[in-house]
């Protein structure tokens, strides 16, 4: 582990892998929209790489929860060397000194693994935002694009911002509001894809007003919940109660909510550096716990409603947001009742991923036509695209 945080030397040889990675999913999607218009092209690219992100997302956890976060423990390369290949002899001397810790041959390969995808999916959304720009280039006489070119241009620093992050979690070695900003930006990455993968068909589901702003709440106890269960997941406090729906034998166990929730600290580590207390874990684990019953009833509450509008559109949504909720607590009651299996824990940030895409979706689809179209537009050309 005594290795340079950072070595830049194999930096080209890593995003020329994540390139190649990329390549596969752009040339299918051009040889199968090979005969359609380049706003179809783009649109399906987006969708896809959209698809990636969400993979992403899922492999993202599965390395973290696999302890495979420090497999490799510089960055971007494994002991500088852009594949655990060269690193071979470096990362066998870690494992024969510590066999279970968090250097071996299969979690630098995983981490390395991660870290190829997620350049591939930067190469894709650097793609989007060029072409975007590109075909706005284009139509500068004529009206306004699908898509403004702005939504791609936000997505690819936002995936800046996240490689970033990806590369303070492996040299903070796992600083916990690192993991967690790092999870969270993931989930924003996946709602920037989703906002525009939805653009085209914009205005499509009529929301009265208070349907949308109950929407717009339950978005935001999604966002909240999402990051409880980010800090719960890189605090490793889901064992800190083993049974539903009490927690150590009682409704009420003894709780340390100072040092549970003392963002700027290590892993491990208490807000007066000593060690976490359990109690600490435990109150992690309970205001998690509380936070997903009322998200459980508002969601509850969000699907009702929508199904009451008798549209079948909206019941439709409702629905997809019934699965999505119900996939969710089963996976996190398969966390709790079963000591954190794999891929229960997988799929519980799965779930998540599941509702923030769907809620940013329905938003799109419902949002009035008139806050998603480019300022830029003149009055006269708003119209024109207004009636197309």
């Amino acid at each position: 582990m005594n290795v340079p945080a950072y070595d830049l030397g194999p930096l080209a040889s890593v995003v020329l892998i994540g390139a190649t990675v990329a390549l596969v999913p752009l040339i299918w999607v051009i040889w199968r929209h090979r005969h359609s218009e380049p706003a179809a092209r783009r649109r399906a690219l987006t969708v896809l790489t959209l698809f990636l992100t969400f993979d992403l997302v899922l492999f993202g956890a599965f390395t973290r929860l696999s302890d495979s976060g420090l497999g490799c423990p510089d960055w971007p390369g494994c002991y500088g060397s852009a594949s655990p290949l060269g690193a071979h002899e470096s990362i066998g001397a870690a494992q024969s000194a510590m066999p279970t810790g968090p250097v071996t041959h299969g979690k630098a390969w995983i981490e390395m693994l991660h870290r190829y995808l997620a350049t591939g999916v930067g190469a894709l959304i650097t793609l989007l935002a060029v072409t975007a720009w590109l075909e706005a280039r284009r139509q500068r006489s004529m009206p306004a694009p699908a898509v403004s070119p702005w939504w791609p241009t936000v997505t690819w620093l936002w995936v800046c911002g996240q490689g970033a992050f990806g590369a303070l979690t492996v040299t903070m070695k796992l600083y916990p509001a690192i993991v967690t900003l790092h999870l969270l930006g993931g989930l924003g990455l996946l709602a920037l894809l989703a906002i525009q993968s939805q653009l085209p068909q914009r205005s499509t589901l009529k929301l009265s007003p208070a349907l949308r702003f109950g929407v717009v709440a339950v978005l935001a106890l999604v966002i909240v919940q999402t990051a409880l269960g980010g800090w719960v997941s890189t605090n490793y406090a889901v064992l800190a109660c083993a049974e539903f729906p009490t927690c150590q034998g009682s409704w009420w166990p003894p709780m340390d909510f100072d040092h549970g929730f003392t963002l700027l600290r290590e892993l491990g580590a208490g807000k007066d550096g000593g060690y976490l207390p359990f109690a600490a874990l435990t109150a992690i684990h309970m205001v998690h716990r509380i936070g997903a019953a009322i998200l459980v009833l508002a969601i509850g509450v969000l699907i009702w409603r929508l199904w009451a509008t008798g549209v079948a559109p909206l019941r439709r949504w409702a629905m997809a947001l019934t699965g999505a909720i119900a996939w969710q607590v089963a996976s996190g009651l398969g966390n709790v009742l079963f000591d954190w299996p794999l891929l229960a824990a997988v799929s519980h940030t799965g779930g998540a991923a599941a509702l923030l895409v769907l809620f940013s979706m329905l938003l799109t689809r419902s949002w009035p036509e008139r806050s998603v179209i480019p300022a830029s537009v003149s009055p006269g050309r708003r119209g024109m695209h207004a009636a197309s």
